[in-house]
């Protein structure tokens, strides 16, 4: 089955991956032209823009030229930026490096809280403790206090630190606190669908060449890689290796999206560069 990217997911991987520089706002015309690389039509732009505005996530900006144009917002800045330490870093965690605890409570008038703090935590890639107790490996404290503060959750949450000391081992604990097959199988379909990308660009004589199909090529396999992968370190948040199963495919997940990283971010700017200019 081909892969669903929408256009929004796309348009938030765009900024993330080219927007931040010059001024950061794109026109809606600059917009158009750079997701039609990846296939999706100028009213899904447009429609999609406006739904980020109304999230708050894009705000109106004039471009470089004195265009129209939209930039992202400070809290979009700071979601992306707390994002970029997962989608680059790749850590290599151990168990002895502990994990950062959530223990939430929600008076009962609020109880709607609680399934946004569920979701919240989860999405970050909490896994579930108890009711009312979440935990993730602990270098993802300062994202995680960023995105309740966003949120205006912080109020309901207390945060810790501290490592498992029993009574199971903590192995068997991890496979009952995340679903780890689950987690396996969204790695092996970035690699399903990614890998082979990667070897066909190794098989160039000069992959990072600045011809413009080449350029456009480059941009468009770099941005749906980037669009795929952006996710998984929040599915998985990097759990430490010596707690998973042997033959865990998030190491050479990470591998891939790693050297098409290198091979093609440079080479897909030359083409947002000629669309920009």
């Amino acid at each position: 089955m081909a892969e669903q990217h929408t256009p929004r997911s796309l348009i938030v991987t765009l900024y993330g991956a080219y927007g931040r520089q010059t001024s950061g706002s794109l026109a809606v015309a600059e917009l158009i032209r750079l997701l039609a690389a990846v296939d999706v039509d100028a009213p899904s732009v447009r429609s999609s823009v406006s739904r980020l505005k109304r999230r708050g996530l894009l705000v109106a900006q004039p471009t470089a030229q004195g265009a129209a144009g939209y930039a992202l917002s400070a809290d979009a800045r700071q979601l992306l930026d707390d994002g970029d330490r997962r989608i680059y870093a790749h850590p290599s965690p151990r168990a002895a490096d502990g994990w950062v605890l959530a223990v939430f409570s929600v008076p009962e008038p609020e109880r709607s809280k609680r399934h946004v703090l569920r979701s919240r935590l989860a999405g970050l890639g909490f896994g579930a403790a108890a009711p009312g107790v979440w935990l993730a490996p602990a270098r993802l404290y300062d994202e995680t206090r960023h995105t309740l503060e966003r949120l205006q959750l912080a109020p309901y949450v207390e945060l810790f630190r501290g490592e498992h000391l029993g009574f199971s081992p903590t192995a068997e604990a991890v496979a009952r606190w995340w679903d780890l097959p689950a987690i396996a199988k969204e790695h092996e379909d970035f690699l399903d669908r990614h890998e082979p990308v990667l070897r066909a660009w190794q098989s160039r004589d000069h992959p990072g060449s600045g011809a413009p199909a080449q350029a456009e090529a480059a941009y468009r396999d770099y941005l749906l890689a980037l669009d795929s992968w952006r996710r998984l370190p929040y599915v998985d948040p990097g759990l430490p290796a010596d707690l998973l199963p042997h033959n865990w495919p998030g190491a050479r997940s990470a591998e891939v999206f790693g050297r098409l990283h290198q091979l093609l971010r440079e080479a897909g700017a030359a083409f947002v560069r000629s669309v920009l200019s």
